[in-house]
């Protein structure tokens, strides 16, 4: 029957609330909801899906620094230093001689060089060199060094991953002369090492003189910087390496050393001062240098060395 709400279908018009005309619907209307949520907080906003998207992303693996990379570029100043460097591999990308520079046998060999090399060739007058030098003894010769591109700590363990080897890797702790840097690269890459890593702060860097001392071993194996070096360790710990640090008074001998043919980390300190206290104190085990007489410490370019042959062996 028409007008009869209870049959089935039908649709109740009555009830309670305002009607259509009575200002109660249009009051409520005009009652504030609050602030605007803001783009993230709104869950059909494009801010809201990527920001839900990027954390997502860093739980399932954490972002990577991007490599970085030293400030400046580098100068080689004088001819037997050019020579060597174009020799020796360390990645020149330009020579610049004075104008009107004596033609010698070593200006001569420098531009033969240069030219298999496919390296460029610019003549500037000698007041031009003087200024990029800082005023260096040049001869009339020098070489530029593009800024030096480290790596990531974690890289190195992605070498040894890739090369389906177990790590080996060298970490330095105050070491401040460019020359030990560069003789601990050279018999890094020598041993087979997968990588160094050095502090980004008061210690040397991959400098004109740690390359050309490395004889062009920089070129072959990464060297990394980490901004804490107690932390950088305990992750190496973390990821299954042990760590042994070198020095003087340590517990354990080189030649009796049991961790030799595991996943390793080898820390080298100074001469003469040896490892910093948190660095020694995070080390797994202290190991020395067995010597025959009373010869306090050796250098750290030689002490690396020789610590990585041992290791070398043990693994072969």
């Amino acid at each position: 029957m028409a007008g009869n709400s209870q049959r089935k279908g039908a649709i109740s018009k009555g009830g309670k609330g305002p009607t259509v005309g009575s200002g109660g619907r249009v009051k409520r209307g005009l009652e504030g909801k609050g602030p605007t949520p803001k783009a993230k907080d709104r869950p059909y906003h494009k801010a809201y899906k990527d920001a839900q998207r990027n954390e997502r992303s860093e739980r399932r693996a954490p972002a990577r620094p991007r490599k970085k990379k030293s400030n400046d570029v580098e100068w080689i100043a004088g001819r037997n230093a050019v020579v060597e460097a174009l020799r020796e591999g360390v990645p020149v990308t330009a020579v610049h001689v004075a104008e009107g520079a004596e033609r010698d046998g070593r200006l001569r060999e420098a531009f033969r060089l240069a030219s298999e090399k496919g390296i460029g060739l610019l003549e500037v007058p000698r007041n031009e060199l003087d200024r990029i030098t800082s005023g260096a003894v040049h001869q009339g010769l020098v070489a530029k060094i593009p800024a030096y591109e480290y790596a990531h700590p974690d890289d190195l363990l992605d070498a040894a991953d890739e090369a389906g080897e177990k790590p080996l890797i060298v970490v330095l702790d105050q070491i401040t002369d460019p020359r030990n840097l560069g003789a601990i690269v050279r018999s890094a890459a020598g041993f087979g090492a997968h990588g160094v890593v050095i502090p980004e702060r008061r210690a040397a860097s991959m400098t004109a003189a740690a390359w050309k001392t490395s004889a062009g071993a920089a070129a072959r194996i990464p060297v990394a910087q980490t901004v804490n070096l107690v932390r950088q360790l305990k992750a190496y710990q973390d990821a299954g390496c042990m760590v042994i640090g070198l020095a003087a008074d340590g517990d354990v001998s080189l030649p009796d050393l049991d961790l030799a043919d595991g996943p390793l980390v080898i820390v080298i300190g100074a001469e003469g001062g040896g490892l910093s206290r948190l660095v020694a104190e995070t080390c797994d085990q202290l190991v020395s240098i067995p010597m025959v007489n009373s010869l306090e410490s050796l250098n750290a370019g030689v002490a690396a060395s020789v610590t990585l042959y041992a290791v070398a062996q043990a693994r072969s």
